[in-house]
């Protein structure tokens, strides 16, 4: 997965398309990503006694996963979306590269 936890994306598909935020989690075994303010979803949560204190209930509001494939890498250099390739560096490690400018993203 090209994409990782602190990286500026923007939403390409669906409800919050053209929303921009950072990445908070990525789930690499469902190819999810949680992005901050995208797709904000309620849940209704009883009152829960844990550890000997009590836990307010009520309708909590928090962001769900989202595809992968449904965001888009921020190109630090000129602020705009870019595909993320990977080229190898001089010790072999992994440097992505925005497809875009050509410049490297780590």
């Amino acid at each position: 997965m090209k994409i990782k936890k602190g990286d500026k994306v923007v939403v390409i598909a669906g409800n919050d398309k053209g929303l921009q935020g950072e990445v908070l989690r990525v789930d690499r075994k469902h190819n999810r990503v949680v992005v901050d303010g995208a797709n904000m979803v309620k849940k209704h949560q009883k009152p829960q006694n844990i550890g000997g204190r009590q836990q307010q209930g009520g309708i909590i509001e928090f962001e769900a996963p989202i595809s992968v494939s449904n965001v888009m890498l921020i190109d630090p250099s000129t602020g705009e979306p870019t595909r993320v390739g990977i080229r190898r560096g001089e010790n072999g490690e992994r440097i992505r590269v925005a497809k875009k400018s050509g410049k490297d993203i780590d």
